[in-house]
């Protein structure tokens, strides 16, 4: 084996966050990562070149590549890139190593050169290039003794992943860099996005077939040509180093999907528009950890309030993974589907038949289409949020305000047919008369609403609501896709001791697992015979298998005590932290599902304000809780400990200090609203 004393290492995976194989990209017919090895190859001060890769086999395309143009490859571990540098370092016995990413195709040995003769007219540990050579240029020299010190004593997923970062930042070397001779800081000639691709390979065909073109030609092309680097000229520096891997992949994630996420309530604008960590790859009780395996413990939605027992519940996931063995689906039912509407029926005396579905608004907008025909009128009237299907959105084609306060404000109903017009309109909770108003004047055929969110009903409300339905020939349908399990086992309407004609439920039905229901009296629910309403996957195995599962697990901890309690305890803690700073707090929700807001200008700042801190501190958290049975209280004095020293920031900002000053990027934005 050859003893490289200088040694150039370039580090390249297949598997890039941003853009996966971006090393293998086609230019002029070759991968980019050939014209980096022939323009390092140019180096008069390197001694040798090896390309370290990881171990995974999709790696393969790149070791292939490497040698058959008569470069070594070294294969370490994946993600531990320190170690990987650390191994080849060693095994070519180098004293000094000369740290080049792949992503830098467009990198001048003329500058290589430059830094290593700084390097060694220096008594230095560390020599790089400074930022006023801009991004795509990047070169880093250092000793094997600091590289080893570092693979010794950095320990942090960010020191194992960016190789040179606990030298850097440590302050245990001496550190020197080149400096460039004219400031291009806000040039990006690297490859992390596929914007950085476009303009990199429209370099290198302008100059072919030379590939020994210097960065003074290149930046002399983007004087004259400025349109060729436009495109990528909106993405930050250094991003690698300052995003995790998730947020790393909801950028990318927002390029292939519209909106980001299938759901509003979970993309990162919601939390943290820059930081949040928007992917998981576990989830235990109330922990969740992040694509960089730090663990969070989840004091805000939990699923959006799937998991009443906590994720991966051990019950509910041995019940799924025998049917995983068994078979999901096959040309016959499950029987669990009939065990599950049994159930569902013992639990609500008053229902007589069940129809599943596998999501809330799928589930509330069959229980529409059962109800209107039931009734023989086709016009809704509704309170609260319902799902995102035509029969709902279309209540903003007479008005855009019209779902202000139960959805968002401004929602453009395209795509929606303009003949619904007119056939949902909303009314306030707790309003009996509009409602009243509502039924006189339009020949209302449904009434769905939640039972109750925000507020307590009032004045007999829902009685009053129960007594005009049955006057009017109207079906009342109540939406428990939320409430449901929370404060009762089955719906919350039975606190109240109100039998609707339908009842939707969801989320906690199957504690993490896509089943939802509609409940319902026979004379409605039979009307679906006369009707359409069929799908393949409603029929799958293990939503009612974790149905069934969780109610008998619900029942045996009575689990709607727990976290009503919890819940409670929850409410008290932040009302005691409000009063400690003197701020003013606007209690909202039932004690499961509890939140809060300021009453100040700045309630989105503040809010952004808890997310931001508290996510440094190992918690998801913001202005409400969706509580589960494993928020206990251990932790929930580990959360408030916590949330203290966020409440004395806040309090600071209502005397004076600007709270954008301490945030750390845009405030997040605003979420569901309720007319209840």
């Amino acid at each position: 084996m050859e003893i490289m004393t200088t040694l150039a290492i370039i580090q390249a995976r297949m598997k890039s966050t941003r853009l996966p194989n971006k090393v293998m990209l086609p230019v002029l017919g070759k991968p980019l990562i050939e014209f980096l090895l022939y323009r390092l190859s140019k180096s008069k001060r390197i001694e040798g070149i090896v390309v370290a890769t990881g171990e995974r086999s999709g790696n393969l395309p790149i070791i292939d590549a490497v040698q058959k143009l008569g470069y070594t490859c070294e294969i370490g571990s994946e993600y531990d890139v320190l170690d990987r540098y650390y191994k080849v370092a060693q095994k070519y016995q180098a004293e000094t190593v000369i740290r080049i990413t792949a992503d830098c195709p467009l990198l001048d040995p003329r500058i290589v050169d430059q830094v290593i003769e700084l390097f060694e007219n220096s008594s230095v540990d560390y020599c790089a290039t400074s930022p006023g050579f801009g991004d795509g240029l990047d070169v880093e020299i250092f000793s094997f003794k600091a590289l080893e010190q570092a693979w010794y004593e950095g320990l942090s997923g960010l020191e194992r992943e960016h190789v040179s970062l606990y030298i850097r930042d440590s302050g245990l070397f001496e550190l020197k860099f080149l400096e460039c001779p004219i400031d291009i800081s806000h040039c990006r000639w690297t490859v992390d996005e596929l914007e950085d691709y476009q303009v990199v390979k429209k370099v290198f065909e302008y100059f072919s077939p030379r590939l020994d073109f210097s960065w003074q030609e290149i930046w002399q092309l983007q004087q004259e040509k400025p349109e060729i680097f436009t495109i990528n000229q909106h993405i930050a520096r250094n991003e690698g180093v300052i995003l995790g891997t998730g947020q790393k992949l909801w950028k990318r994630a927002k390029k292939v999907i519209p909106g980001g996420s299938m759901l509003l309530s979970k993309r990162s604008e919601m939390f943290l528009p820059k930081y949040w960590p928007s992917y998981f790859s576990k989830a235990k009780g109330c922990s969740v950890w992040d694509l960089d395996n730090n663990e969070y413990i989840d004091m805000s939605i939990m699923g959006i309030g799937t998991n009443i027992l906590g994720y991966g519940h051990p019950e509910v996931d041995a019940a799924v993974q025998e049917v995983i063995v068994k078979g999901n689906m096959s040309t016959f039912n499950a029987p669990e589907e009939v065990y599950l509407a049994e159930r569902l029926i013992e639990l609500h005396p008053w229902a007589n038949m069940v129809r599943f579905a596998r999501t809330g608004g799928e589930v509330c907008t069959i229980a529409i289409r059962i109800a209107r025909l039931a009734s023989g009128k086709d016009k809704v009237a509704f309170c609260g949020y319902h799902g995102w299907h035509d029969w709902y959105l279309s209540a903003n084609l007479q008005s855009q305000d019209n779902l202000n306060k139960h959805l968002l404000s401004g929602l453009e109903p395209q795509g929606v047919p303009k003949g619904l017009a007119g056939t949902a309109i909303p009314f306030t909770y707790n309003n009996f008369i509009e409602l009243e108003q509502i039924i006189s004047e339009h020949e209302i055929g449904v009434v769905i609403m939640e039972v109750t969110r925000n507020n307590d009903p009032i004045e007999n409300f829902l009685e009053k609501v129960r007594d005009l339905c049955t006057q009017k020939g109207i079906v009342l349908i109540f939406d428990e896709c939320t409430s449901g399990f929370r404060e009762t086992f089955g719906g919350i309407h039975k606190k109240y001791d109100i039998e609707p004609d339908m009842v939707t439920f969801g989320k906690a039905l199957g504690n993490g697992y896509a089943i939802t229901a509609v409940i319902g009296k026979r004379s409605v629910m039979e009307a679906v015979q006369d009707t359409f309403i069929s799908s393949t996957f409603w029929t799958e195995r293990i939503g009612s298998v974790a149905g069934l599962k969780t109610l008998e697990v619900m029942e045996q901890l009575k689990s709607w005590e727990l976290i009503t309690e919890t819940g409670l305890k929850i409410r008290q803690g932040w009302q005691s932290l409000a009063d400690q700073y003197g701020l003013t707090l606007k209690h909202w929700g039932i004690p499961a599902l509890t939140g809060f807001s300021f009453a100040s200008d700045n309630h989105l700042a503040y809010k952004t304000l808890i997310t931001q801190e508290m996510l440094k501190k190992g918690f998801l958290a913001g202005n409400s809780i969706y509580v589960c049975i494993d928020h206990q209280d251990s932790l929930l004095e580990q959360y408030f400990t916590a949330l203290d020293e966020v409440f004395a920031k806040i309090y600071q900002c209502e005397q004076g200090l600007n709270v954008y000053s301490l945030l750390e990027q845009p405030i997040c934005h605003a979420g569901f609203q309720r007319l209840n």
